[in-house]
């Protein structure tokens, strides 16, 4: 006998409930990847449990992709439809959208910090893999960029400032070249004014032995006459002996 066919209601007992979700949920995603894998088409499957619990699929696992093509769609059917765009509906509808568009990025930011994770397939985790994967290669790649640039800039202000030390050390080197040279110019000058100072002999004095030398010669020489011969201090000429005696 065949299975019969099952009453769309409700399904009250909450364990049935529950198996039948997961068998139903399983076949809808199996079908959801055969359509796009068969006709080649852009699929996008949201499911909610009772419990909130996320359920998907997306083609290429880029549900993001998908959901803005269907808001362009929707939003051009709308823009068709009216052109009232300051009517109320309009602006439901707008917030509608950013809504669904937060809830996306949230749902995606907790599984790169590896959080509710329990809703995604292996192939899904596989994907978020190959994301987070190229994600940190272009960190890493815009990291060592960086580091690159800080090393670069670094050598060029070393290189400037070696420049700037070899100028400060040669002006050192010719002032104090400039400063030896006045020096020795001021030795030289204090020199030369020492020496015509001291051209100028004073006499010298009588007991000196050049004296006796020169007065020794001048005996010898004959130039000198009675120079030995020394006469009484009391002596009186001549003239002022005649004188007393007449």
């Amino acid at each position: 006998m065949g299975r019969g066919r099952v009453q769309m209601k409700r399904i009250e007992n909450k364990i049935n409930r529950q198996v039948t979700f997961s068998k139903r949920r399983s076949g809808l995603l199996k079908k959801a990847h055969e359509i796009s894998v068969l006709c080649d088409a852009e699929v996008g499957l949201i499911v909610f449990s009772t419990k909130g619990k996320l359920f998907e699929y997306a083609t290429d696992s880029c549900m993001e992709r998908i959901l803005e093509r269907y808001e362009r769609y929707s939003y051009a059917e709308r823009q068709l439809v009216s052109t009232d765009h300051s009517s109320p509906g309009s602006w439901n509808l707008e917030h509608a959208k950013l809504k669904a568009r937060i809830e996306v990025v949230q749902r995606n930011q907790r599984h790169y910090m590896g959080e509710d994770l329990d809703s995604l397939s292996m192939k899904d985790l596989q994907n978020l893999e190959q994301q987070l994967d190229s994600s940190l290669k272009h960190i890493r790649s815009r990291k060592n960029q960086l580091m690159h640039e800080s090393i670069s800039e670094l050598q060029k202000k070393d290189k400037s400032l070696q420049e700037q030390n070899n100028l400060l050390s040669k002006k050192v080197k010719e002032r104090e070249k400039e400063l030896a040279q006045q020096t020795q110019w001021e030795q030289q000058n204090n020199h030369h004014e020492i020496n015509s100072s001291s051209s100028f002999v004073l006499p010298q004095p009588l007991d000196s032995p050049h004296l006796g030398e020169a007065y020794q010669s001048t005996v010898d020489n004959g130039e000198v006459e009675g120079a030995s011969q020394q006469q009484p201090a009391n002596t009186m000429p001549p003239w002022m002996l005649r004188h007393l005696n007449g």
